[in-house]
């Protein structure tokens, strides 16, 4: 089922990251957690990323069994992804991520005012 081997180390972080790891996984899952997904949907969600990136991005989390993807016999092709069962359980991480990020983002900004001193731009 799984993609690849998970490394050098044996560590069961480097598993983690060998699956959900990079720079788009992470933000392609998280707007999964919600719903499922179009394509387009998602490459609107995730501006930065190129189709292509994204298409790629898919494919390798699909093969590692985290997202499961479904094509619709009409024309245009309407195809949808959404996490798997194995995919769910990455939601607390996936959350407890965001969380993080929301605390550090926060952190920045108080730095960032405490630095400035207050003084207009």
């Amino acid at each position: 089922m799984a993609r690849r081997v998970y490394g050098k180390t044996g560590c069961s972080v480097e598993a983690t990251l060998s699956v959900i790891g990079g720079t788009w996984k992470p933000v392609i899952l998280f707007y999964l957690v919600s719903r499922t997904r179009r394509f387009m949907e998602l490459t609107r969600l995730i501006p930065n990323a190129t189709q292509s990136m994204l298409t790629s991005q898919l494919r390798e989390l699909e093969a590692d069994g985290v997202v499961v993807r479904h094509v619709y016999p009409e024309v245009p092709p309407k195809v949808e992804y959404r996490l798997s069962e194995l995919g769910r359980t990455l939601v607390p991480v996936l959350l407890a991520m965001r969380d993080w990020g929301d605390s550090y983002k926060k952190m920045n900004r108080s730095k960032d005012a405490e630095e400035g001193g207050g003084a207009e731009l």
